[in-house]
């Protein structure tokens, strides 16, 4: 969610858009409520960075384009913090440990299998 400001959001924008409704319990999503105690002001708007730290949401501002931006609920409240794939190392076929990192920048097809 892109705004302008995280003054004077409305309630029923930031359900609009991210699906999470303030209620007196909290922020719901369908059955799911979240306790967030003081994220929804009494004229309606949201203090965004209130509900953001409760449902696990990271807050970004771009000075440069003076926009903020709400990303997505996490599941363990933690934000993706790099794109970075882990670089196991696995064994060919002759035995010989190989690292993925060494093929960084061709196209891999990775073949998985296991017999259970």
């Amino acid at each position: 969610m892109i705004l302008e400001s995280l003054e004077g959001v409305r309630a029923v924008d930031v359900a609009d858009r991210t699906g999470w409704m303030a209620k007196p319990e909290g922020m719901c999503r369908g059955d799911v409520c979240v306790p967030a105690p003081g994220a929804l002001r009494s004229d309606g708007t949201i203090d965004v960075p209130t509900a953001a730290d409760r449902l696990g949401m990271p807050v970004l501002h771009d000075a440069s384009h003076g926009v903020w931006a709400l990303g997505p609920a996490t599941a363990t409240g933690r934000a993706l913090s790099t794109a970075a794939a882990a670089d196991p190392t696995l064994i060919d076929r002759d035995g010989n440990p190989f690292r993925l990192s060494t093929l960084h920048g061709r196209k891999v097809l990775l073949v998985a299998w296991s017999s259970y």
